[in-house]
């Protein structure tokens, strides 16, 4: 609990720097632009990579930070390129992934087992459950019917998923600790 408390509170201080917002910005304006380059396999199935810069945030600045830039790049996203109605909860979603980023990710070393958990966690807390329940509120389908159908998604894309991921935040381990050691 403890370390929670300070992952947050240290997150919320990474908010005052200049460099973060910008760089935090950045990162928000990629997600927006990646979210355009998918494969929209049915109204309810699609692939995108957009996941990619806010895990990339939740790595640098930790659970606040990246939790408020996934809710930015979720509105800006729809307000830049409406698809479907505006829901709040693909919003409240895009905030969940990002804390959940930043709470295995943040002042920790990149591991296999790290990424790999958190995207378990989003796979199925995120891709698989929450957005059923918001398709099946949008659209009147059975929860289980969309839950089937993204099931076979979610089980070829987590290996992918993982690994873009994997080798992303090791790049971004590598290239922050190379640029900016440690004193």
């Amino acid at each position: 609990m403890k370390r929670l408390v300070w992952l947050m509170r240290s997150s919320t201080n990474e908010m005052e720097s200049v460099s973060t917002i910008s760089v935090a910005g950045m990162l928000v304006a990629i997600s927006v632009v990646l979210s355009f380059v998918k494969i929209v396999l049915s109204p309810v199935l699609e692939i995108s990579f957009s996941f990619l810069p806010l895990a990339a945030g939740g790595l640098l600045y930790g659970p606040v930070v990246a939790g408020v830039m996934g809710m930015l790049s979720d509105v800006l996203g729809y307000f830049v390129q409406p698809n479907g109605p505006f829901f709040p909860g693909f919003t409240l979603n895009a905030l969940i992934s990002g804390m959940l980023y930043g709470l295995f990710l943040y002042k920790r070393p990149v591991t296999l087992k790290r990424v790999t958990i958190v995207s378990a966690l989003i796979t199925v807390l995120i891709n698989l459950l929450l957005n059923s329940v918001w398709f099946s509120m949008m659209y009147g389908d059975a929860f289980i019917v969309l839950l089937t159908g993204r099931i076979v998604k979610n089980l070829v894309m987590f290996p992918i998923n993982t690994a873009l991921l994997m080798v992303l935040l090791k790049f971004i381990e590598r290239f922050r600790i190379q640029r900016y050691p440690v004193a």
